[in-house]
């Protein structure tokens, strides 16, 4: 990367989870489509860190590159770089991969019918991620089931540990899912759209349960989800996606108070409540691409209302958006704000320029 006052350092060395220039393609006979496409960020540990953007942004195919279960025909390039507390991760076996899955690292579905097996009690599943991960059997085993139900909220503990999933609610699920997560002691619980399938008031249950183990146990988070409402409620930094890039990525307050990303204005435009006096609710008009060729100019820029010439030719870069901004950046030609729109695009142009030589 090209050194200048405005380029971004999204890694910052100690922190539990560091990503750098992910890249996760899916092979077909017809194309390649780069789902993630040259990502960086980071967590620390106890933190909260958002991943939003539209469906089709590459939000859950980041989390399963992390877990290490992306299926074929997909994989994670070389070059990919992802450090669990300073272990590289790419490159691992699937024996390996698997001793840190579900121990060091947890991961809590959208559908927590996908992770029960509705054949065996939601205690005996419970009790198996104990055995594997803790080594505990017998009475010690459901004991710890009772007490990871009961800190998840579930009343009855003692009784509901001997029901199966289609005896809970779905809210109830979802907490039982997070009670076999917790089961393992993660460092790292990785939340993709756990509440979308929820109703509003259980919604709101389920964050207010996650920190509040976040702040009993030291749980770093990422928390995916499409929703800006829930990102407000929970996360500490928050990564835009769009079409497999980071587009913008700011501290929760500063990105709603003053977001820069023509993309994040549109999401924030688009909450409910946000433009009471409109006659319809805002939109985003078009659908996200399907990422598959290089990216040579702003994937955005066909929906973009404030695209100009050069956006079609120049690929923009993270930068911060000016010189006192170094944790808000955007990857947008806009930007720096305070240098002229050529000075920008210029920047841009050799930034882009030297990340591929590098590559």
């Amino acid at each position: 990367m090209a050194t200048n006052e405005y380029a971004t350092t999204t890694t910052r060395g100690d922190a539990l989870l560091e990503v750098e220039n992910l890249q996760t393609a899916f092979f077909t006979d017809k194309e390649v489509i780069r789902a993630v496409d040259g990502i960086s960020f980071d967590i620390e540990r106890g933190e909260t860190v958002g991943i939003v953007g539209e469906s089709g942004s590459g939000k859950s195919v980041t989390a399963r590159s992390i877990m290490g279960l992306v299926d074929s025909p997909g994989r994670v390039l070389d070059d990919s770089s992802i450090r669990f507390d300073g272990e590289e991760l790419t490159g691992k076996s699937e024996e390996e991969y698997r001793k840190l899955r579900g121990g060091d690292i947890a991961m809590v579905f959208q559908d927590p019918l996908t992770s029960l097996n509705p054949v065996y009690t939601v205690g005996n599943q419970i009790k198996e991620a104990l055995r594997l991960h803790q080594g505990l059997t017998g009475t010690e085993a459901t004991e710890e089931a009772i007490n990871l139900l009961e800190a998840v909220g579930i009343p009855d503990a003692g009784r509901r540990v001997k029901e199966y999933p289609h005896e809970f609610s779905g809210g109830m699920r979802q907490r039982a899912v997070i009670a076999m997560a917790l089961a393992c002691d993660p460092e790292l619980l990785i939340c993709d759209e756990p509440t979308t399938a929820l109703d509003v008031t259980i919604q709101a249950q389920i964050l207010e349960l996650l920190q509040e183990l976040q702040e009993e146990r030291d749980l770093a988070i990422m928390f995916i989800t499409h929703d800006m409402g829930v990102i407000a409620e929970i996360a500490d930094r928050v990564n835009v996606m769009y079409a497999g890039e980071i587009v913008e990525t700011a501290p929760v307050v500063e990105l709603f108070e003053n977001p820069r990303h023509p993309y994040t204005r549109g999401l924030l435009k688009s909450i409910p409540g946000n433009n009471p006096e409109a006659d319809r609710l805002a939109t985003i008009e078009g659908d996200v691409p399907t990422p598959n060729e290089p990216a040579t100019y702003c994937r955005f820029a066909p929906r973009c209302p404030e695209a100009f010439d050069e956006c079609e030719k120049v690929h923009p870069v993270p930068v911060a958006v000016d010189d006192d901004a170094g944790d808000h950046a955007a990857a947008c030609l806009l930007y720096p704000e305070d240098v002229t729109q050529d000075q920008a695009v210029e920047l841009h142009r050799a930034e882009a320029k030297e990340s591929e030589e590098e590559l």
